[in-house]
């Protein structure tokens, strides 16, 4: 919300500077963004006022003027095209200091003999004295300016334009009457109201109106006004104000509703009242129906938009803007000027589904003051007749149905407690009074209560808080003492039995990954490709057209991830990802932190792409490969219990080089390369490897379990075993330590050979296998004993055969 301090003050004007104001203002909730003068500084120009203007001799496109400054008449060389006889402009007399390239290097004017004939002086278009960038002709002043006047004064450009910040639930500041009302409030200084007089009906000339949609409209108003002018002039005064708000001058209608819309909050619209057919209803859109908007922009309604329309069909998107079959012109004689109240709810959102954004669609979906509409009615019709003329006829209302206010009520021992100062029940009544709330005290439960009806333009007052806000923005936050908050601080041991997130990402960086945060909505394909996911939960209004969908894995993030630094010639990328994903799942309940229908557990994913290890002179610059990141990942496990990985297919992994995650017997993900398909179909040089696990069962560690250091050696035995091919490793490894005896303490392998010397469809492993007894030395009867149950439990179970 910009708007001039000029202005404001017309309505409050406190004993204030101009900074003590927008400190003010910021302090209570209305946050000042800017403050600009509204002129550069300038000096020693005044009204001039252009007796006679000649051809200069020697110069076809010169003129020499004869200037009235106020006391002398002054010759002044000329090149406008504007410059006549008649006219009152700018005059910048000899040593006046205009605006230049800097504030330091103004522009100083001086006398100066141009083509052979002097000139004392110089007549100033708009861009001359910073005004604006119109540098077509000089700047034209009002008949009535007194000549020799300073300009500054007269143009009021010691103004500033200030520009305030608006929480969505402050609508009742979108005008100045909103802002004056404010200032009164913390300044506790006289508001004083627009003059706004009722226009008197100069004829019966009607035109009928319904609302078929109460549940949009809640009042409904409009107004014919008959031969009006609708080329008159917009006084500079208006003019001047609307420029000063960032609004252009378009034409005297516009202009009046533009203005009342500023001062009062009200949005207004003028019809031409030759192109209205039938009767004007209010009524919500029908599917298919088009309209072609003021901006040129054609738009297909459905049932959820709020229109308003004649016999003809719709004419306008209300609330938002009007349509271009039936806008008031230059050439327009009879108009038909509107005002209403439509619910926040039915506007909301429905100027974005077009993208754009109209002034009056961001009021009337905070909330417009539905009393106020009468008010604003009178006012425009005040203005456009005295612009525009016209011969007024009688305003007809609609009403079906308003917004109730029901009053809320704030018990002053909680204000004082949540505020954190003793002010007493007094001082809170009278901060309500100069708020313009009404209030009245009751007692209910032996507690003393304040009872404040809102008013019509106030939708923010709904619950106790709002009220205990108000108490404490007029009575000044600055007069708040800091307090630190006294609360018993219990300092809490964390179990051992769960570790933190913080530590999953601590283990990653220390080998060598770095985190990456995705947004948490992909594109459709992802879910398809990477999650075989062909029923992604959809996002209703995606903040991009790709990103249209909830994530139920992590991997397509990373991918992307991948290219982005691919493309950017990385030659190594290690990636990790902890974050949320989201499912369907109609067991979940509605929570504090949840949705009904939806899961949303968090992962831990990674990602590894390059060599496996940074460039260096003792590496050749191997590639990274499934079991470099295995090793990753058991290690980020290996605190949270035992560990598999069982061959199997995933939709994202190669089909042979893919395997589900166990932890404890439990499936917590997936580990394997980037299926071929993908690799293809993103752009990838080669197939990262990556994982994707639950994190909430990483997150559990078993207690520690204490062992006794022996100092007597173990004894370490190697087996070769054949077996068949197709047998897993890790089976083999976990049957024999289910069956081991007691001082067995480890059986790990540490090779894998197939070929010569090795039947066909067999392979050998060969294991380490630990013996140790912490009391005693082993002896060799012991040591053969454990392995020969060793070997015979292999061949009973697999078949396996000692290697020769």
């Amino acid at each position: 919300m910009q708007f001039s301090e000029q202005w404001l003050r017309t309505l409050v004007n406190p004993a204030l500077t101009t900074e003590q104001l927008t400190h003010l203002l910021t302090m209570a909730g209305l946050e000042v963004e800017d403050c600009d003068p509204v002129g550069v500084p300038f000096s020693k120009v005044v009204v001039g006022h252009i007796l006679s203007t000649e051809r200069h001799p020697n110069a076809d496109r010169l003129n020499v003027c004869s200037v009235d400054v106020g006391g002398e008449t002054l010759q002044i060389v000329c090149g406008a095209p504007n410059a006549r006889a008649g006219i009152k402009i700018p005059c910048a007399l000899v040593g006046a200091a205009l605006p230049g390239e800097s504030a330091d290097k103004p522009f100083v004017i001086a006398p100066v003999k141009m083509r052979g004939v002097e000139s004392f002086g110089m007549l100033c278009s708009a861009r001359e004295l910073r005004l604006s960038e119109d540098h077509g002709g000089l700047l034209e002043l009002p008949e009535d300016s007194p000549v020799g006047a300073d300009v500054y004064q007269l143009l009021q450009l010691d103004d500033q334009k200030i520009t305030i910040k608006l929480t969505p639930n402050r609508a009742d500041c979108l005008s100045l009457l909103g802002v004056a009302r404010e200032v009164s409030a913390l300044t506790d200084t006289p508001l004083q109201m627009p003059a706004m007089l009722p226009v008197s009906p100069q004829s019966d000339a009607t035109f009928p109106a319904r609302i078929s949609s109460p549940a949009g409209c809640g009042r409904f108003g409009g107004r014919v006004i008959r031969n009006v002018d609708a080329k008159a002039q917009t006084p500079a005064w208006m003019v001047q104000r609307l420029e000063r708000v960032g609004l252009r001058s378009i034409s005297a209608l516009v202009d009046v509703t533009n203005y009342v819309m500023l001062e009062l909050g009200q949005p207004l619209h003028v019809y031409d009242l030759d192109r209205l057919q039938g009767s004007i209803d209010v009524r919500f859109g029908r599917a298919g129906e088009q309209l072609k908007l003021l901006n040129e922009q054609t738009v297909t309604v459905d049932e959820s938009v709020l229109l308003i329309a004649d016999d003809s069909g719709p004419i306008g998107l209300a609330g938002i803007m009007g349509g271009q079959s039936t806008k008031a012109e230059l050439h327009t004689r009879h108009i038909y000027l509107e005002a209403a109240f439509f619910f926040p709810a039915a506007i909301a959102g429905r100027a974005r589904r077009y993208n754009f954004s109209s002034d009056a669609s961001h009021r009337f979906e905070r909330g417009v003051d539905f009393d106020g509409t009468a008010r604003a009615m009178e006012r425009a019709s005040q203005l456009i007749v005295e612009i525009c003329g016209g011969e007024p006829g009688p305003v007809q209302w609609q009403v079906a149905e308003l917004p109730a206010r029901p009053p809320v009520s704030m018990r002053t021992v909680r204000a004082r407690k949540l505020i954190g100062v003793d002010i007493d029940d007094d001082t809170m009544q009278q901060i309500f009074r100069r708020l313009g709330l009404p209030c009245q005290r009751s007692e209910e439960g032996g507690e003393m209560r304040l009872v404040v009806t809102p008013p019509s333009y106030r939708f923010d007052l709904e619950i106790e808080e709002d009220l205990v806000e108000e108490v404490a923005r007029v009575y000044g936050f600055e007069r708040i003492p800091a307090r630190p908050p006294k609360v018993p601080a219990n300092m809490r041991i964390a179990t051992e039995a769960t570790r933190s997130l913080h530590q999953l990402r601590v283990l990653l960086a220390d080998v060598d990954y770095q985190e990456v945060i995705n947004y948490s909505f992909v594109e459709r394909a992802w879910e398809r490709d990477f999650a075989g996911n062909d029923n992604a939960i959809a996002l209703k209004n995606p903040i991009a057209s790709h990103l249209e969908v909830m994530r139920s894995s992590l991997i397509g993030g990373l991918v992307s991830t991948l290219r982005y630094n691919l493309n950017r010639k990385a030659a190594r990328v290690r990636l990790f990802e902890l974050g949320k994903v989201f499912l369907r799942d109609a067991s979940v309940q509605n929570g504090p932190l949840t949705v009904a229908g939806y899961a949303q557990p968090m992962r831990v994913a990674a990602l590894a792409w390059g060599s496996a290890l940074p460039e260096q002179w003792a590496d050749s610059g191997r590639a990274v490969d499934f079991f470099d990141v295995k090793a990753d990942m058991e290690q980020l496990l290996q605190a949270s219990g035992t560990v598999r990985c069982i061959k199997d297919s995933h939709p994202a992994l190669h089909p042979g080089r893919s395997a589900r995650v166990q932890l404890n017997g439990q499936d917590i993900g997936w580990i394997g390369e980037l299926h071929p398909q993908w690799v293809q179909a993103y752009d990838l040089p080669s197939a990262p490897v990556v994982f994707e696990l639950e994190a909430s069962p990483v997150l559990q560690v078993p207690l520690p379990d204490y062992q006794d250091i022996s100092s007597l050696p173990a004894v370490r035995r190697d087996l070769a075993l054949v077996v068949d091919q197709q047998l897993p490793a890790q089976q083999l490894v976990d049957d024999l330590r289910a069956s081991a005896p007691a001082l067995v303490t480890e059986i790990s392998l540490f090779d894998v050979y197939a070929g010569k010397g090795i039947e066909s469809g067999k392979k050998s492993l060969a294991l380490r296998v630990m013996l140790h007894n912490t009391l005693k030395t082993l002896t060799d009867e012991e040591i053969e004993g454990a392995i020969a149950t060793l070997l015979a439990e292999a061949s009973r179970q697999h078949g396996a055969q000692l290697r020769n």
